[in-house]
């Protein structure tokens, strides 16, 4: 427990963001340095956290606090970087981590911040996945701009009646959907077609399943329609990300997946866009349901305390109060913690309970579909894997031959699993080794029965 002392302990927090999300968080900052005078945080916005948070942790220099994405967490802690949080959360709740969790958050972000049997991280924003459809578009396609497509034949048939052409050359001018665009979620289809990229027994499972080759096929079929090279000269054109000119607000593209930060980017972008927002269309042979049922993807930052950090207690009082929110909040200025980071970001919160307030309030105006969404049974998020950032890389590179029509996918999907595959069970195997030397270390350190 943090003990106070004569002066404040002043603590480093290393944040991924900028712009409106580091603004956002340092909002929580500032109001967890004025609710106290034992504790003052330093909030540093820094780039390639992920390397340099490594570095300064096996330096013996790491910051108090530091966010990471949920994808790293695995890494991390397989590499002992990462100090558990079972301890605290036990002293100060009174509960078992997983009870806790499990009470407190929505499954998927529940599962999130465990692995291998431990809690290493709380969740700072969450996000889920939904289908944004342009409105004007559809309208210009003849087709209700009320009604996005609701199964994948739907986006099919859609995305072809999307389609234009220019009447002299026939030079690809706007469609309705492509895979690759913006391409962040690809790694999601296998799951959305009802397959899965890791077996119940933490194996590389992407070849020979079904599900898995059907979602390749189907990402296989946009260039086998459209044309290699059509694709490539349309795709060329779109502008980055943070643009006027990106692919969905210019009605290049009408349909694409995008999680519940981009309604900012409309705004500042692409104002007075008419849009939609709904749940992902059903790929798997379900009948269409409502968002609370549908397939989504769930991702998350998190904050974490560096293994070696200076102050781990002040750290952890920190953590604890940027993930807690006031469930009884009555106007902006009394959202605290979590709430007041996720309105800033316009994200849902990852806990079950929201303050009313929070809830009627949010400046994000299809907040609604995205909480519902994060309340699916079949919200799916990345595999709690060490080498995930290999498998996704690999995986990344397959889907381009694919793309490319340079790969069949069964060769495609054997090709990434003969690879990580061998590099999981290497990571797995020097984990287990790590294992086994910590508790070597510990034994020999404990007194033999008779030492003085």
């Amino acid at each position: 427990m943090f003990v106070a002392q004569a002066e404040p302990v002043r603590i480093t927090y290393w944040e991924k963001w900028a712009g409106f999300e580091a603004e956002a968080m340092r909002a929580v900052v500032d109001q967890f340095n004025t609710s106290q005078d034992r504790i003052v945080v330093d909030f540093v916005s820094i780039s390639q956290i992920d390397r340099k948070l490594i570095v300064a942790t096996a330096g013996g220099n790491p910051p108090d606090v530091a966010g990471i994405w949920f994808a790293q967490m695995s890494s991390f802690a397989d590499r002992a970087a990462l100090t558990p949080l079972d301890d605290f959360i036990r002293r100060d709740t009174g509960s078992e981590p997983t009870a806790w969790l499990d009470a407190n958050y929505t499954p998927v972000f529940a599962d999130m911040q465990r692995y291998r049997g431990r809690v290493f991280a709380l969740i700072s924003a969450p996000s889920t996945v939904a289908l944004y459809w342009n409105k004007t578009a559809f309208r210009e396609a003849g087709l209700d701009p009320e009604k996005p497509p609701r199964t994948l034949a739907e986006l099919d048939a859609m995305s072809r009646q999307l389609t234009r052409r220019d009447p002299r050359t026939g030079a690809l001018l706007a469609t309705g959907f492509l895979p690759q665009e913006p391409g962040w979620f690809s790694y999601a289809y296998p799951a959305w077609f009802g397959g899965r990229l890791v077996d119940d027994d933490g194996r590389v499972a992407l070849a020979g399943d079904p599900a898995n080759l059907a979602a390749a096929r189907w990402e296989r079929g946009f260039p086998q329609t459209l044309g290699v090279d059509e694709l490539k000269g349309f795709a060329g054109g779109f502008g980055s990300f943070a643009s006027t000119q990106q692919a969905f607000f210019t009605g290049r593209v009408a349909m694409v997946f995008q999680g519940a930060w981009y309604d900012r980017f409309i705004a500042r972008y692409a104002p007075g866009l008419d849009y939609g927002v709904a749940a992902w269309p059903e790929a798997a042979g379900r009948e269409p349901g409502p968002p609370g049922q549908a397939f989504t993807v769930a991702d998350a930052d998190l904050l974490v305390i560096p293994r070696g950090a200076a102050h781990p207690e002040a750290a952890w009082e920190f953590i604890r109060y940027a993930t807690s929110a006031n469930l009884g909040a009555t106007s902006r200025d009394e959202l605290r913690g979590v709430e007041l980071l996720c309105f800033g970001h316009q994200k849902p919160s990852p806990l079950k309970q929201w303050s009313p307030w929070f809830a009627a309030n949010h400046p994000n105006p299809n907040i609604g579909v995205f909480r519902r969404l994060s309340e699916s049974p079949r919200a799916w998020h990345v595999p709690k894997i060490g080498v995930w950032t290999e498998y996704l890389r690999e995986y990344n590179a397959a889907t381009q031959r694919l793309r490319l029509l340079l790969a069949e996918p069964d060769e495609a999907w054997d090709y990434v699993q003969r690879r990580v595959g061998a590099s999981l069970e290497r990571h797995e195997r020097s984990v287990e080794r790590q294992a086994g030397a910590a508790v070597a270390e510990s034994s020999a350190a404990e007194p033999t029965e008779g030492a003085p």
